[in-house]
């Protein structure tokens, strides 16, 4: 209560900032108060939408902050079902702003990394595991980032948020025939560059081949090391602007294990945690970020490293379950 009560403040906060002081009188307090707590009790779906969307923690805020303020300024009255009326707003905002950044790229699309959801090694925490409770994995994250504004919409909500075909229609301005069309194509664009064998969901064991990885990798055993890759690896990695030669994307098992070297350096702290709910790791270096890792495994061996690297959103990530 004390939790939702501060974020009740929050949205009333963002609103009244928004309209230059208008929230005054008791009476429209009152109100707003209201409006805030309804928009809680729908924001952690509201949130894993925008989040599965845009693949960024930070965006994904954005967006329900402009949602706050719509739903603020429309009011329910009239709205049968708030859920609904409040998941169209967050695609919408969610596709204007894919739209928007597919025009203003600046890194390849085969380096993208999302922003990543770290949890202690022990479990995930309550609000995480709303986040992550569509959760598909690090490597379909990449590949949705593949798919068009208008693709990705249809695949995330159709198929991860149970949205019927009909809203969706709504939204995109199509017919549901048209539209489930459109959820045909982006599956088959998926299929066509999804990894070709099934992860392993056996956390512990997945959690021993990146233990034996690294170990490999501090002791310097580049044959141990390719023994725990598959031989068509792929790493993956995002450094943003501050750090572009850190951007790579690194093919097959010698190659990822020359790189993964790295880990020999002296002042390496590598921090076993939960990343996007599967095995991976935080590395530290001189007691600083360095990167987050989150690690395919199929057959039991690594068949795909997602690693982010860019200390801008490095910084922004919530690593309080590891004690950072």
């Amino acid at each position: 209560m004390v939790l939702l009560s501060r974020r009740r403040r929050v949205w009333c906060h963002l609103f009244d900032t928004a309209h230059h002081g208008a929230v005054t009188g008791r009476k429209r307090v009152a109100e707003i108060d209201a409006l805030a707590e309804g928009f809680e009790r729908h924001s952690p779906r509201l949130r894993a939408v925008a989040y599965r969307m845009l693949g960024s923690l930070t965006e994904a805020e954005d967006v329900l902050q402009e949602a706050w303020i719509r739903f603020n300024d429309a009011g329910i009255e009239g709205v049968e079902n708030v859920g609904s009326w409040l998941t169209t707003i967050v695609a919408r905002l969610c596709l204007n702003a894919l739209r928007t950044r597919g025009r203003r790229r600046e890194e390849s699309l085969e380096v993208y990394v999302p922003d990543l959801i770290v949890s202690s090694p022990e479990g995930i925490d309550p609000e995480q595991e709303v986040l992550l409770a569509d959760a598909v994995g690090v490597a379909l994250d990449v590949i949705l980032n593949t798919l068009q504004p208008a693709e990705r919409l249809v695949l995330v909500l159709h198929d991860m948020f149970d949205v019927p075909y009909d809203d969706i229609a709504t939204m995109l301005g199509r017919t549901p025939a048209a539209t489930r069309q459109l959820a045909s194509r982006a599956r088959r664009r998926v299929r066509d560059v999804a990894p070709s064998q099934d992860a392993d969901a056996d956390p512990a064991q997945n959690r021993r081949v990146v233990d034996a990885f690294f170990a490999a990798a501090r002791g310097g055993d580049l044959q141990q090391l390719i023994a725990v890759l598959d031989p068509e690896v792929l790493l993956r990695a995002q450094g943003g602007p501050k750090r572009t030669a850190a951007t790579a994307l690194v093919r097959g098992a010698s190659a990822v294990a020359n790189r993964a070297m790295l880990f020999t350096r002296p002042d390496a702290q590598v921090l076993p945690a939960l990343v996007n709910g599967g095995a991976g790791v935080v590395v530290l270096t001189g007691g600083k970020r360095f990167s987050v890792m989150a690690f395919t495994v199929a057959g039991g061996r690594i068949v795909e490293i997602a690693a982010l690297v860019d200390p801008d959103r490095l910084h922004n990530l919530d690593l309080s379950s590891l004690g950072l």
